[in-house]
């Protein structure tokens, strides 16, 4: 199978791991019963869930509810393992808009069970995903509005600005566990507002000014 790529300023990257996190910001944490974290709670999704602006997000069969999650995707550019704070920033590319399509029902019985998430986060279709900005395209990533819309009704309006951990926190974190390579992605969490989508529904969401995203259902 071929890996993923995004153009940034007509260079195709290709993509590598998917790290995503966790109850980022503390209203979702609140609005899915969850404790706001003291440190960052980290997942993976496979790269083939990964599909492109326009493409149909698949609504698998007899999974229950499947939940749309908007986020701002860090993309890096250089390997970078057990990165300090002030140096985390340079290993950033660019910056992507995601989607963590999330099949809730089965996340929940897995929570409940004590199991890892990795079902529920990792159908194909999974993770709509745009093409890439640079760095310089978003000069404050801790004030870049996102929203999301379904059927053109609004779900999910917050800014990054309300993350719990930001970004050098969190490249630092995690470079600590995992050695972080030129095209991973890192998914730094989603606001309040997730909800079910069904098929037939049309799914549009934003990095406001920047990056602007259509993905249907089926």
């Amino acid at each position: 199978m071929l890996m993923p790529s995004r153009n940034l300023e007509g260079k195709a990257i290709e993509i590598g791991k998917l790290v995503c996190v966790g109850r980022n910001y503390v209203a979702h944490a609140k609005e899915l019963n969850n404790e706001v974290p003291t440190q960052p709670v980290l997942f993976l999704k496979p790269a083939s869930s990964i599909i492109g602006p326009g493409d149909a997000i698949i609504k698998p069969e007899g999974i229950g509810s499947v939940h749309h999650e908007v986020e701002l995707g860090v993309v890096i550019g250089k390997r970078t393992k057990a990165v300090n704070e002030d140096e985390a920033m340079d290993s950033v590319e660019g910056y992507v808009l995601l989607l963590d399509m999330t099949a809730r029902d089965v996340q929940l019985k897995a929570k409940e069970k004590g199991l890892p998430w990795s079902v529920a986060k990792g159908y194909d279709t999974f993770c709509p995903l745009s093409d890439m900005v640079t760095k310089e395209a978003i000069p404050d990533p801790y004030d870049v509005s996102l929203w999301l819309k379904v059927n053109g009704e609004t779900r999910q309006d917050s800014n990054t600005s309300l993350m719990i951990f930001k970004l050098p926190t969190l490249i630092s974190y995690i470079s600590n566990i995992m050695t972080l390579e030129p095209g991973d992605i890192i998914a730094t969490g989603t606001p309040a507002g997730v909800g079910p989508v069904e098929k037939g529904d049309y799914i549009t969401s934003s990095l406001v000014g920047i990056i602007e995203m259509e993905n249907p259902v089926q």
